[in-house]
C-alpha cells in the first residue's frame, strides 16, 4: 500500500508522473537511422507507424468526396505509394465506427457533413519529433512526414546536433498533433527551419557534420577543375536551375572550378570575408596568397578564394548559414543546408574517403626523431630530479619544492608529446584522411593523431601525475622513491605501437577518472536543471519590457539587461555590425 505522501511525491507521484509528464495516445517510438537524401525538415516514417497513427478530419462540403475515397481505401496500406486510408469514422453522435474490409463502402456512403474521419498519416503531415533527454527547446521540433518502407524513423544527419542524436541504437518519439490549432502552432513555432539558431549562443545549431565537413573541405581546398559531366554529377541533387559559364576552356573542353561549383548553391548578393578553421593566424595575413587557402572571400554569391570547412558550414559554427539567416531568411538557410549536404556527400564520393590502420604509419626517420625527442625528455626529467635531490631546486612563487618539481616534469613531458605530434603531422600531411578530418574540423584533432602515431603522453588523475599505489611507489615494478617519468604514468608508446603492461595499467587509471566524472556529472546536472526550471518557470517578460514573477515583482528592468533575445543576436551581440559593413563594403573589417 502507498501512503498519501508517496502517491504525490517523486518521479512516479501524482504531479511528476501523472500531470507534468504522462503516457499519451497518438505517439510512436522506434530506432532512428540516417537518410541524407531527406530534407532537414522531413522525417521518414515507417509504413507500419503511418498506418496506425491517425489525424481527425471534419467532413465538409468541400472535402466530402476526398474523405469518402479515403474511407474506401480502408485501414491497410499495401505499400508506401498507396494512397492513405482511414481507421475510424466518428458519427455526429460521437459513436465510433471501426473500418474493416467488410464495411468500407457502406460507411463511405453514410458520410455527410458533421462526420469526422480519422485518416492515416501521409506525406507532408506535420508531426512533433523528440529525443530524450529533452534538455533544451530544440530537443522537440516539428518535421514533415515522408512515409517510407522499413521499421525505423529516418533522419537527415545534419539535424542530429540539436537532438544530440546518433545512429548507434538511439530511439526517438513521434507525436501527431490532433487539432488544426496544434498543427498551426507546431508549424509556426517548432519547424526545424525556425530553430536553426540556438537561443544559447545566437548561432546556427544545425549544419554540416562529419562527412559533410570533410567532403566540402576536399571539394573547395585549393583549385581544381571539373568537366561538365563531373560538375553535373556533383550538383545533381542540389536545387540548381542553370550552370554558371565555364571558368576555362582547353582544347575545346569546358571546365568549371571547384569554387564555382560551390558558389552555385550560395544565394546571389552574399558578401562575406573570414578565415577558415585551418588558418594559422599569421602576423601579416597573406589574404588570397595564403598557402593553406584559409582566406575565405565570398563576393556577390561567388566564392573568390578560401576553403569551406567547419567554421563556414559546421553545426555550432556555420558562419555562412548564420549570414544567410540574417540577410535572407530561415527558409533560405534550410534550403542551403539541404543543398550543401547533398553536394558535400557527392564530393566525398567523387574522390572516395577511407581511414584505416595504415594511415598512422610513419617512416623510420620519423620514428627515430620521436625516440630522440622522448629520450631527450627522459634525460631532462632525470636532470631535474637530480637537482631536486641535491637541494638545488628553486621553488616557484607560492609553491613548495615538490610542487615545483612536479610542474616542471609535467611541462617537459607535455612539450615532448607535442613535439612527437608535430613530427607525425609533418610526415602525414593533407593527403592523410585523419589530417583532413582534423584540419577541416570534421572530427578529432591533431592530438588524436599524435597519440595514435607518436606518443600517448602523461596520464593524469585530478590534474596531477599518478602518485597513488603502493608505499612510496605506484607499482611494485619500480624502485621506492622513483620520481621518473615511467614510474608516474608517462606513456612513451603510441596506440599503434602498443603499450607495455605498466603503461596499460596507468592508462586504465586515467580512463577511469573520465568515466566516473561523466556518470556523476550527468546526474548532478539533471537535478540542477530541474531545480533551476522550477525556480524560473514563473518568470516572464511583461508588456512594459520588464521581467516579472507571477506576483508582479520586478526581477529585471530589461530582459537580460539589454533587451536582446539571444536567438536574434549575432553570437551574443545585439547587432551584427561586421556582417552589415562587410555586405556593403565587400571586404574584411
Amino acid at each position: 500500500m502507498k501512503t498519501l505522501s508517496q502517491r504525490l511525491k517523486g518521479k512516479d507521484g501524482r504531479f511528476r508522473g501523472s500531470l507534468s509528464g504522462k503516457r499519451v495516445n497518438f505517439s510512436s517510438r522506434t530506432v532512428i537511422s540516417p537518410d541524407p537524401n531527406l530534407s532537414v525538415s522531413q522525417v521518414g516514417v515507417p509504413r507500419a507507424v503511418a498506418n496506425e497513427m491517425t489525424i481527425p478530419v471534419r467532413v465538409t462540403t468541400h472535402n466530402i468526396e476526398e474523405l469518402k475515397q479515403i474511407v474506401r481505401n480502408g485501414p491497410i496500406r499495401p505499400d508506401v505509394n498507396a494512397p492513405c486510408g482511414a481507421n475510424y469514422v466518428i458519427r455526429p453522435d460521437n459513436r465510433r465506427l471501426r473500418l474493416a474490409d467488410g464495411n468500407l463502402d457502406t460507411v463511405a456512403d453514410l458520410i455527410e457533413p458533421g462526420y469526422t474521419v480519422e485518416r492515416q498519416l501521409r506525406d507532408g503531415d506535420v508531426v512533433l519529433f523528440n529525443r530524450q533527454p529533452s534538455l533544451h527547446r530544440m530537443s522537440i521540433m516539428a518535421h514533415r512526414v515522408k512515409v517510407m518502407e522499413g521499421r525505423t524513423f529516418r533522419l537527415n544527419p545534419a539535424v542530429c546536433p540539436p537532438y544530440n542524436a546518433d545512429f548507434d541504437g538511439d530511439e526517438m518519439n513521434m507525436h501527431v498533433p490532433q487539432t488544426e490549432e496544434a498543427r498551426a502552432e507546431a508549424t509556426i513555432l517548432l519547424s526545424v527551419h525556425e530553430n536553426i539558431l540556438s537561443p544559447r549562443f545566437g548561432g546556427p545549431i544545425i549544419g554540416g557534420i562529419h562527412d559533410h565537413v570533410s567532403g566540402i573541405f576536399m571539394l573547395t581546398h585549393g583549385m581544381r577543375w571539373f568537366t561538365k559531366e563531373e560538375a553535373l554529377y556533383l550538383l545533381r541533387y542540389a536545387r540548381v536551375e542553370h550552370m554558371p559559364p565555364p571558368g576555362k576552356e582547353e582544347e575545346g573542353v569546358q571546365y568549371w572550378s571547384n569554387k564555382q561549383i560551390f558558389s552555385v548553391i550560395l544565394p546571389d548578393q552574399l558578401n562575406m570575408v573570414f578565415h577558415a578553421s585551418s588558418c594559422l593566424n599569421c602576423d601579416t595575413c597573406k589574404k588570397e596568397m595564403c598557402e593553406r587557402d584559409a582566406y575565405v572571400r565570398i563576393i556577390d554569391g561567388i566564392l573568390e578564394s578560401g576553403t569551406i570547412d567547419k567554421k563556414a558550414i559546421g553545426a555550432f559554427d556555420g558562419q555562412i548559414v548564420n549570414r544567410i539567416i540574417r540577410h535572407y531568411s530561415m527558409r533560405r538557410a534550410a534550403d542551403f543546408i539541404d543543398d550543401l549536404t547533398k553536394l558535400s556527400i557527392r564530393a566525398i564520393m567523387f574522390d572516395g574517403f577511407s581511414f584505416g590502420i595504415d594511415d598512422e604509419d610513419l617512416s623510420k626517420t620519423e620514428y627515430a626523431q620521436i625516440d630522440e625527442v622522448l629520450n631527450g625528455a627522459a634525460t631532462d626529467v632525470t636532470r631535474r630530479i637530480k637537482i631536486y635531490e641535491d637541494g638545488q631546486l628553486e621553488p616557484m612563487p607560492g609553491r613548495t619544492v615538490e610542487e615545483t618539481l612536479e610542474m616542471q616534469i609535467m611541462q617537459v613531458l607535455g612539450k615532448a608529446r607535442d613535439q612527437t605530434g608535430q613530427i607525425a603531422g609533418r610526415h602525414l600531411g593533407l593527403g592523410n584522411s585523419a589530417v583532413v578530418m582534423a584540419v577541416s574540423g570534421a572530427r578529432g584533432s591533431m592530438l588524436n593523431l599524435t597519440q595514435m602515431a607518436g606518443c600517448i603522453g602523461q596520464q593524469s588523475v585530478r590534474g596531477e601525475r599518478i602518485v597513488r599505489g603502493y608505499d612510496d611507489r605506484t607499482l611494485p615494478h619500480f624502485k621506492k622513491g622513483d620520481r621518473g617519468s615511467d614510474a608516474h604514468g608517462f606513456i612513451a608508446h603510441s596506440y599503434k605501437g602498443g603499450l607495455n603492461p605498466t603503461e596499460f595499467f596507468f592508462h586504465a587509471i586515467g580512463g577511469r577518472e573520465g568515466l566516473v566524472d561523466t556518470a556523476v556529472r550527468t546526474s548532478q546536472s539533471g537535478y540542477l536543471q530541474r531545480r533551476m526550471i522550477n525556480a524560473l518557470q514563473d518568470l516572464k517578460v511583461a508588456y512594459d519590457g520588464t521581467v516579472r514573477s507571477t506576483g508582479g515583482r520586478i526581477i529585471q528592468f530589461q530582459y537580460g539587461e539589454d533587451s536582446t533575445d539571444p536567438t536574434k543576436s549575432a553570437f551574443g551581440d545585439p547587432v551584427d555590425v561586421k556582417g552589415i559593413v562587410e555586405s556593403i563594403l565587400k571586404e574584411e573589417v
